[in-house]
């Protein structure tokens, strides 16, 4: 099957396939994600961050590395500070914009290739505590305009500040 061929199939095909579908994503801009120009939040040379596409709640969203790491073992030390240093910026950032109580971080980079990534997912007050936050229904990405270009332009003056 060529590359071509490739870009028809799901993100999880790819995947049992041993292929990375962030990674052919890269090389086809858009064609296994699509646009992600209403998600993408902050992107440099080592890592990019948005809003994922199918979250599981509002601002549910990603960091992934731009070269391909199956997950945290592999990546530099450098990389994961980076990851950690922003995750925590966005956990702040997220309960101030969205109100919402607590901001989970995991990492699932599973499957026989992967591309390492972590996701933090918002819980609420109206939500129970605890591990099913991980799992709930994905629903449809809703683009809120001024929410996406403050959590944009918080998250912009954070890097500005540390590459300083």
């Amino acid at each position: 099957m060529d590359e071509i061929e490739l870009l028809k199939l799901t993100p999880g095909e790819l995947v049992d396939r041993g292929i990375c579908p962030t990674c052919l994503n890269r090389k086809y801009p858009g064609a296994i994600y699509g646009d992600l120009t209403d998600k993408m939040l902050y992107a440099d040379d080592d890592i990019e961050c948005f809003f994922v596409g199918n979250p599981r709640a509002k601002g549910h969203m990603c960091i992934s590395t731009i070269e391909h790491y199956q997950d945290l073992s592999e990546a530099p030390d450098r990389i994961n500070e980076k990851i950690v240093r922003f995750a925590r910026q966005f956990m702040i950032i997220l309960r101030e914009v969205y109100q919402c109580e607590r901001v989970y971080l995991c990492s699932m980079c599973d499957g026989p290739v992967n591309h390492y990534h972590v996701q933090l997912i918002p819980r609420y007050g109206f939500e129970k505590r605890g591990s099913q936050n991980f799992v709930k229904p994905r629903t449809d990405y809703a683009f809120e305009e001024a929410r996406f270009h403050l959590v944009r332009e918080r998250i912009a003056a954070y890097a500005k500040a540390v590459s300083e």
